[in-house]
């Protein structure tokens, strides 16, 4: 009976023993899960703080682009329009000074006129910086063809495009995007990258649009932050956000560079 009692008190004794450590192995399970929760949600909390400060930034980018160009307009607007109109409004009233002799009013009004056209040229211009006629008429393609038709005429740079897809001009919108990204590589390839040959591809790739783009200009050093943060940068992101699509640029000193992108 003695042995039979020890013998009962040992099984009680490990099924509390059992019990205790089946609650502490749960206990660190709950803590374990609890932590690795809390961490989870932690490291979710700073990927959406990186993801609004992006946004941020991009929006900030948007602004000042919006700013700068708001600015060049004005500035165009007076220099090159109101000036022009000024001259032309003095011209106007010397018509109307006695005693002018036939020359005179000729050479009046052939000032008026030639200004008149200068203005009207610079105006055409200034609306074709803001929405290019031939890509609201006629498509992503042709407004493409005819800025690579503008830099190639400059002699400064050949510009080789070919185009493997199709565009649907009820899309303008979404395209003046594509078309403004691209003015931005094909500006910074000339003013920083002096490049000489810019080669641009479109193609299509599982019903995503595609653009390849290259020049053989100097490059850049990737490895610095300040090349890859500038407001040129900043802006064409922005506009890939709006498209939903994805940007990549592949650049080394006296190497060109590379960006593909689609939408």
């Amino acid at each position: 009976m003695k042995a039979k009692a020890i013998y009962e008190s040992d099984v009680i004794e490990i099924v509390i023993y059992s019990c205790v450590a089946f609650v502490l192995m749960g206990l660190v399970l709950i803590l374990f899960f609890y932590f690795s929760r809390k961490k989870i949600i932690q490291k979710e909390l700073e990927k959406k703080d990186l993801e609004i400060q992006y946004q941020k930034e991009l929006l900030s980018a948007v602004i000042i682009t919006q700013e700068e160009e708001r600015k060049r307009i004005a500035q165009d607007l007076h220099d090159d329009i109101s000036s022009k109109l000024n001259i032309v409004s003095l011209n106007s009233h010397l018509l109307n000074s006695p005693n002018l002799s036939e020359n005179d009013i000729v050479e009046i009004t052939g000032n008026i006129i030639n200004l008149t056209t200068k203005a009207l040229d610079n105006s055409r211009k200034i609306a074709h910086g803001l929405l290019p006629p031939v890509l609201d008429k006629f498509g992503l393609h042709a407004g493409v063809e005819e800025l690579c038709i503008e830099y190639s005429s400059s002699k400064a740079v050949q510009v080789n495009y070919e185009n493997k897809t199709a565009f649907d001009i009820a899309e303008n919108d979404r395209h003046l995007h594509v078309f403004r990204i691209l003015q931005e590589l094909m500006n910074n390839s000339l003013r920083h990258g002096k490049a000489t040959v810019i080669t641009i591809l479109f193609e299509e790739t599982n019903n995503r649009k595609m653009c390849s783009y290259s020049d053989n200009g100097i490059g850049f050093d990737q490895t610095n932050n300040k090349n890859q943060k500038g407001l040129g940068m900043k802006n064409i992101e922005s506009r890939i956000a709006f498209l939903n699509g994805a940007f990549t640029i592949d650049s080394a000193l006296n190497k060109g560079i590379r960006a593909v992108f689609n939408f």
